[in-house]
């Protein structure tokens, strides 16, 4: 009985071909696009934009817009510094040592400071307790000569704090000491506080601070921060991140594809290129440049990820690449050449067609 294999390798060899001759290589395949020059990848969820000076030019307006500090920040104000538990106060009388120092000169400074209760008061000779949590070194300080006054004709007081231990704000993550950091009489901004808490410049990311107040959460790019102070209030939490999750990356038809990453704010497209030693001349497409950005979920109702389409044929696109800020987790792909995917698609073939060969001849032995 002789058996045909012929019809079965022929239909083999199509079915290969079909999945192959039109997509030998990665690529993306737009669709149709929209009235805003917007096409949709494929079938997938996917938006492809060009990436020209207009899409720059908004997208700059955009940064203008929402790039500044959040107002909340930028106008609140500290108030006089008032006196809370913890604090430890030196209370001074002009001309009566025995009731600024009671130990006698010998006494340490710290040991003659009053310290505020857990109650907000503080004990204080021939007044007994006075209230002092809450009000302003001044407050205090006229309270007590009205009160001494009784015993003392012109008391000359003076109020001053020792020890700052009322209110706080905190410093956390990529410093070289996580602290609390005391707010004192002097209003503290936030450059100050992370001055004092110091940066790890090699692993901190200061284009991303991130400042926690009352349940909510602004962040701050110091990189671009404009001459507005921000001052803070007691109870705030500054986090410093680190840099490692601040990459790019590069894949495709470049000399040294990988990871990127970044310290400085953002890193432009050509800056990403650059690093990548540049597309490769023999086997890349230059008008196969894209820019993936947004996992953003699988859910239904998820906006689709974007994908940014530069045409770099011409030098001039490098202009435009240059000014193309990318973000964290932003994938660079280049695609291959039309030439380079047929040849891939050749090197791929060979082996198959030596399957065929085979089978052929199998196929002649068996008639």
């Amino acid at each position: 009985m002789r058996v045909s294999l012929r019809p079965l390798i022929a239909l083999v060899a199509v079915s290969a071909l079909s999945g192959c001759i039109w997509s030998p290589g990665q690529h993306l395949r737009p669709g149709s696009a929209n009235d805003e020059g917007i096409r949709t990848v494929g079938n997938d969820q996917l938006d492809l934009i060009p990436i020209t000076p207009k899409l720059i030019a908004m997208e700059r307006a955009t940064q203008q817009t929402t790039g500044g500090l959040p107002t909340a920040l930028v106008e609140y104000q500290p108030s006089a510094y008032t006196i809370g538990v913890s604090d430890v106060l030196y209370i001074t009388v002009w001309d009566h040592p025995e009731l600024t120092v009671p130990a006698g000169a010998q006494q340490q400074l710290n040991a003659a400071g009053r310290h505020v209760q857990t109650d907000g008061t503080l004990f204080y000779p021939y007044i007994g307790k006075v209230q002092a949590a809450g009000r302003t070194p001044a407050e205090l300080r006229a309270d007590i000569a009205e009160k001494l006054a009784r015993y003392i004709e012109s008391p000359q007081v003076d109020v001053s704090v020792l020890n700052y231990g009322s209110q706080r704000a905190w410093v956390t993550g990529a410093t070289a000491n996580s602290t609390a950091v005391p707010l004192t009489m002097t209003p503290m901004t936030l450059n100050d506080a992370i001055s004092q808490a110091g940066i790890n410049p090699t692993v901190a990311d200061l284009s991303g601070v991130r400042l926690t107040r009352d349940g909510i959460s602004y962040t701050i790019d110091l990189d671009r921060q404009s001459g507005d102070a921000i001052y803070l209030k007691a109870g705030d939490h500054l986090y410093i991140p680190f840099l490692d999750a601040k990459e790019v990356f590069v894949v495709g038809e470049v000399t040294l594809p990988g990871a990127q990453s970044f310290r400085t704010g953002s890193i432009s497209l050509s800056q990403a290129l650059g690093r990548a030693r540049g597309l490769l001349q023999t086997t890349s497409n230059g008008n196969a440049v894209y820019v993936i950005r947004g996992a953003r979920g699988l859910e239904a109702d998820a906006p689709p990820s974007v994908v940014y389409q530069l045409e770099a044929k011409s030098p001039a696109a490098f202009a435009v690449a240059s000014q193309f800020q990318l973000q964290p987790g932003d994938v660079v792909f280049v695609g291959a050449a039309g030439i380079t995917r047929w040849n891939r698609f050749i090197a791929q073939l060979i082996p198959f067609s030596g399957l065929i060969r085979n089978a052929a001849g199998t196929s002649n032995d068996l008639q």
